[in-house]
């Protein structure tokens, strides 16, 4: 499904709810913008400036973060699926 929104997905090198995020998306072939705050420190001082903390993951959905892979997970599923 096509989508109308700007999509950025924050992760972190190792966080166990980043890979749930990410499996999920792959397990459904759905393809976001990822930006890894472990290797970017631009994307880690946006994601602070914007999000107002250092919490991955984080999926930037028009510009808004929406934290908790759950919640992330829960949001594709009602939007991209």
């Amino acid at each position: 499904m096509a989508t109308n929104h700007e999509l950025t997905l924050y992760v972190m090198t190792g966080c166990p709810y980043c890979m749930k995020v990410k499996r999920f998306l792959a397990d459904n072939s759905v393809t976001v913008p990822e930006c890894n705050i472990s290797t970017d420190t631009e994307a880690e001082q946006t994601l602070i400036a914007v999000g107002g903390k250092r919490q991955v993951p984080c999926l930037f959905i028009d510009g808004k973060p929406l934290y908790e892979s759950s919640d992330i997970i829960a949001w594709v599923q009602e939007n991209l699926l």
